[in-house]
């Protein structure tokens, strides 16, 4: 089969590999659709992940298809059965797993090989984190469920309540994946982002204002003017991971408020911080990572229930052969026109339907 395999920094490479086989516990899906991701994107540029895998390995990680084989043992599906399996699943047996905390796992078992024909999925993901697909929704759509799930999280760790107010920095696709997730849940929503072309795409998901840092002389006192008396937002999600918007989202929350520094800067990465504010102030600062198998459930009835504007936010599609081209041009992302994600359909974009 053809699959996409990274060989190291910015180095992908389209290969015939061998049709993945289930053994014990495992199923192998035919992939309808796969989709690009921020991750895969940090992955592509770093040449590897500590905890995904090192080189040379299959790559991409959101996926959903059809069941083409089942392992012995496999009792909770059937060859045929359309499936959105999750790129991970918890022990549920360690320290972490024992305080709920799942997506702490210390033996968090990770899943890799979307982009390309056939994906082997692990026993514990069968098991744990992968869900049917029922009839009437897509697969491309269905493979928003794993990135959602994290949202889904995030949200759930800031105490997003219907009325609230929220700042979302960032409108790249996780950006944006807020803002719509936290206008479904009643939240109000208010917008900073970087370019023209991103103003459109916060206000299709949700934003009911926006602030660009190009256009204000200062952004903290611009967020601030749009919140209720100017005192700031109840919750502020910070979507973009530089050390300069982490300290921006410390400043436009009010007292008493949350800020989600959602966005992961690398590794040695220092803020400076105003403790008078975070103390006097009474805030609580938050840090949102990966999924849980309850999220990616609650994320999927929301992807499965038609309220998540799937298409829209669906921006390509293209077939697997163009999948390392699809990479050289997320690297100069921020051009022209604004790309959400790109589905990756192995045979047709009709098997996705």
């Amino acid at each position: 089969m053809k699959a996409a395999v990274l060989y190291g920094k910015e180095d992908l490479r389209l290969e015939e590999v061998a049709v993945p086989v289930a053994g014990p516990g495992e199923i192998v899906v035919r992939v309808g659709a796969a989709l690009t991701c921020g991750t895969d994107l940090k992955v592509y540029k770093r040449g590897y992940h500590a905890a995904m895998g090192t080189p040379p390995m299959l790559f991409g990680h959101e996926v959903a298809g059809v069941v083409t084989e089942i392992g012995d043992g496999v009792q909770w599906f059937e060859v045929g059965e359309r499936v959105v399996p999750m790129n991970s699943a918890p022990c549920d047996e360690c320290f972490f797993c024992l305080k709920g905390q799942q997506n702490l796992c210390e033996d968090l078992l990770f899943n890799n090989g979307a982009y390309a024909e056939y994906i082997r999925i692990p026993a514990r993901i069968v098991e744990k984190n992968t869900l049917r697909v029922p009839e009437g929704v897509r697969l491309d759509y269905a493979a928003l469920t794993e990135p959602l799930a994290c949202v889904v999280r995030g949200l759930e760790e800031s105490g997003a309540r219907a009325g609230d107010s929220m700042v979302v920095i960032g409108a790249g696709p996780i950006g944006l994946m807020f803002m719509h997730a936290a206008e479904l849940a009643g939240v109000d929503v208010i917008a900073v982002v970087k370019r023209e072309d991103q103003v459109e795409a916060a206000k299709l998901f949700g934003a009911r204002q926006v602030v660009r840092i190009d256009e204000a002389v200062d952004v903290v006192e611009a967020v601030r003017a749009l919140t209720p008396a100017g005192r700031g937002a109840d919750i502020v999600i910070e979507a973009v991971a530089v050390p300069e918007t982490w300290e921006w989202a410390v400043e436009m929350v009010r007292k008493g408020g949350v800020v989600n520094f959602f966005g992961g800067p690398p590794t040695g990465t220092v803020v400076a911080l105003d403790t008078n504010r975070l103390h006097y102030g009474d805030i609580t600062l938050k840090a949102s990572f990966h999924h849980t198998p309850a999220t990616c459930r609650t994320a999927f009835e929301l992807v499965s229930s038609g309220r998540f504007k799937c298409a829209e936010y669906i921006t390509g599609a293209v077939g697997l052969g163009e999948v390392p081209a699809v990479f050289e041009r997320m690297m100069v992302r921020g051009g022209v026109g604004m790309d959400i994600k790109t589905a990756v359909y192995p045979v047709s974009r009709g098997e996705a339907a």
